[in-house]
């Protein structure tokens, strides 16, 4: 796997999502309810994304169920989404010094 770089909100949800390895229905509704409703991701931005992180290695296809095409995340992919949660919290803690103290 090639360096990381900040990840796609799409790529980080749906890594999120495939803690519980899934399908691509299931993926959108758990990234749905994650967000609380914030993302809601549609079948194109989905499966696009999640080829290009199959290529990448952070996720792997599992198999089919009927149509449904099932993938769990890599440990290449977990490691990359700790990476990035630890940048966001980081980013998060920077921008501390927009609160204002009362």
């Amino acid at each position: 796997m090639a360096e990381q770089g900040p990840m796609t909100e799409a790529m980080y949800y749906i890594l999120l999502a495939l803690l519980r390895p899934g399908h691509g229905y299931g993926m959108m509704q758990r990234i749905k309810e994650m967000s609380g409703g914030r993302l809601v991701m549609g079948p194109g931005t989905l499966y696009g994304v999640l080829s290009r992180m199959n290529q990448e290695g952070l996720i792997v296809f599992t198999g089919e169920e009927g149509r449904r095409k099932n993938y769990a995340i890599t440990p290449a992919g977990q490691e990359a989404l700790l990476a990035e949660y630890s940048r966001l919290k980081q980013m998060v803690a920077d921008g501390s010094v927009l609160e204002v103290t009362g």
